[in-house]
């Protein structure tokens, strides 16, 4: 994909070993590849609709936050290595072979059938 930019996209959920459902809604994203945007992430907010993917990033942490959230890691292909639900005030660990950290609200990735194993697509 090339170097990544601050923006907005639509993510997409691909079951594990099937092509890209067109069928699937997209999630709204929010791209965060400066390290003005990487620094501030959902500090401030009350909540997020859709997610924010940090990039490059391999650990988050949830100091100063007022809601709960969902991580996942991502591999370079944008394959889910771990998710987790974090709550505010905690320091997530390093993710070795993660590349990318996606943040949601607590509970949306389930909805959204994200899990290790499954591929993400980014359409900006």
């Amino acid at each position: 994909m090339g170097r990544w930019q601050d923006g907005r996209g639509t993510l997409r959920v691909a079951e594990e070993g099937t092509a890209d459902r067109a069928d699937r809604a997209g999630v709204p994203v929010e791209i965060a590849a400066s390290y003005r945007a990487r620094t501030r992430g959902l500090l401030g907010r009350d909540g997020i609709a859709g997610a924010l993917l940090l990039t490059p990033a391999n650990s988050v942490h949830t100091f100063r936050m007022r809601f709960a959230i969902d991580v996942a890691y991502l591999d370079r292909r944008l394959n889910v290595l771990a998710v987790r639900t974090m709550r505010p005030g905690r320091l997530g660990l390093p993710r070795p072979r993660a590349r990318h950290v996606l943040e949601a609200e607590a509970g949306a990735m389930a909805r959204w059938g994200l899990r290790p194993g499954v591929r993400v697509t980014l359409e900006t």
